[in-house]
């Protein structure tokens, strides 16, 4: 057979194959792309294009796995089956130890590995399947993540300014006694005009509802900003 001849029976088979191939590396690219764009509304770390990536990748893994095992007689998962622990590394990386023993990441790593596994449903046919587990996977991260704000312990960072250190101190543990928590990472900045206080506290989303009212009430504060809550997913 000649290099011609040889290379017409490639292009052959593959282009037999070529619109299944096409269509399931599509759909995981969609299906990835949902899932992302909700990480990347919520700014976190693995947005779109890293759960896009990840999805495709599983759906291609698990394609060659297939196709490589019809064409040179071997297992049809042995390729797919490494997608796990190659997932597991990925998600171990985005978990971050910091301030602390507050742990950071935990979410985001679960959902590449659960958008991992969408990408293989898609590259093994398994349409409905996927689809299914991309709409359980959204809601999960848009209406369970609200519920949990107001009863999850979250910790919220402050920024108070005032004529003194001790001033502040004062008043600030007076507003957080009526939750029964304390300051955490506090750090002080004096400036010519005034005391800035900035530190964390640790609350449900309806105990930091209140902090931020009294903080705002109070008249020995002259200036009260929410950074925010620490991401902990």
């Amino acid at each position: 057979m000649s290099i011609t001849e040889h290379i017409r029976d490639v292009l052959q088979y593959e282009m037999s194959s070529a619109g299944i191939s096409l269509l399931r590396l599509g759909v995981a690219a969609v299906l990835g792309g949902a899932i992302g764009i909700e990480r990347e509304l919520k700014h976190r770390p693995a947005g779109l294009r890293t759960n896009l990536f990840i999805c495709l990748g599983a759906a291609m893994f698990t394609l060659l796995s297939d196709q490589l095992a019809s064409k040179f007689i071997g297992d049809h998962t042995r390729i797919a089956a490494q997608i796990i622990p190659g997932i597991g590394f990925i998600g171990a990386g985005s978990i971050l130890h910091n301030r602390g023993d507050l742990v950071t990441g935990l979410t985001s790593a679960a959902t590449l590995f659960v958008v991992a596994s969408v990408g293989m449903a898609v590259g093994g046919g398994l349409y409905l399947t996927a689809t299914f587990a991309t709409a359980l996977i959204l809601l999960c991260l848009f209406l369970l993540g609200r519920a949990e704000q107001r009863f999850k312990l979250l910790v919220n960072t402050y920024e108070v300014t005032g004529s003194s250190t001790e001033a502040i101190n004062d008043e600030v543990n007076l507003v957080l006694e009526q939750i029964h928590s304390m300051m955490q990472n506090v750090q002080v900045a004096v400036t010519p005009r005034h005391v800035r206080l900035q530190f964390d506290v640790e609350g449900t989303g309806k105990e930091q509802d209140v902090v931020l009212r009294a903080l705002k009430q109070s008249s020995v504060l002259e200036q009260v900003v929410s950074l925010g809550p620490v991401v902990t997913e």
